[in-house]
């Protein structure tokens, strides 16, 4: 077999269109496209739990693609326009909705940088994904910064509070996360925890105390989780700075 017929059957794949992982991407879309419509209708809550399936299911897909060997460029370019709708628009709408009317060009200032951010984060992430080391993300992945700002608008409408009465810090949070989305700054990935792998038995009873934290308060548990989250990169850059003029010469 020839070199020109080995790569055949790779360059087919990679055109084809298949129906199972492409079912997860359309689903994300969906949530996205529901929650830009219930922010405009004013229901906030059902927006941001929108978003959240939406993070969802977008984490399976490409786990489905890799797993039933049917990953392709076309997949991988309508995961990327899936992701701007539910994790770009449909989180700055809903805060704009939300908190930001009577700020005026502050704003949809506000909101834009983070629409923004996550279309170069998205652009920046399809180039440089051969190059960059996979156990980090350079900078906060779009979902957890969706997240981040929708759980933001979940707990806080919760807990009754008024988006008006928290526009300023609304402000600064979806500002935080749009740029914290095209900054360098590296944010573990997971990607090196294989679920393949044995584990002890205590590592089963953690994950179930972890269900049953996020179940005991949903909207305040995820929240501070992708809070946590998003500082995380900053403690680790804060960290390795330190060290790094600790030993200058290392």
């Amino acid at each position: 077999m020839t070199e020109l017929n080995k790569r055949k059957p790779m360059d087919l794949r990679r055109r084809s269109i298949y129906l199972l992982p492409n079912l997860f991407t359309t689903g994300a879309l969906f949530a996205g496209f529901y929650a830009i419509v219930q922010a405009m209708n004013s229901r906030f809550e059902f927006a941001a739990v929108a978003i959240f399936i939406a993070m969802v299911l977008d984490g399976l897909d490409g786990r489905v693609a890799r797993l039933t060997h049917t990953q392709s460029e076309f997949g991988a370019e309508y995961d990327s326009l899936s992701d701007m709708v539910s994790f770009g628009v449909a989180p700055s709408l809903l805060m704009y909705e939300w908190a930001f009317r009577d700020l005026g060009k502050v704003g949809w200032f506000a909101a834009f940088i983070y629409c923004a951010g996550t279309a170069l984060r998205l652009a920046r992430f399809n180039t440089n994904i051969d190059v960059v080391d996979k156990r980090y993300f350079q900078g906060l992945p779009s979902p957890a910064a969706a997240a981040l700002v929708a759980g933001f608008v979940w707990v806080m409408g919760d807990l009754s509070f008024v988006g008006k009465d928290l526009r300023w810090y609304a402000a600064a949070l979806t500002v935080f996360a749009g740029l914290s989305m095209v900054s360098n700054v590296r944010f573990y990935s997971f990607k090196d925890f294989n679920v393949r792998k044995s584990v002890p038995f205590i590592a089963i009873f953690v994950l179930a105390l972890f269900f049953i934290l996020i179940s005991s308060y949903p909207p305040g548990v995820l929240f501070l989780l992708f809070l946590g989250y998003a500082l995380s990169g900053y403690v680790m850059w804060v960290l390795a700075l330190r060290k790094q003029r600790s030993h200058p010469l290392g």
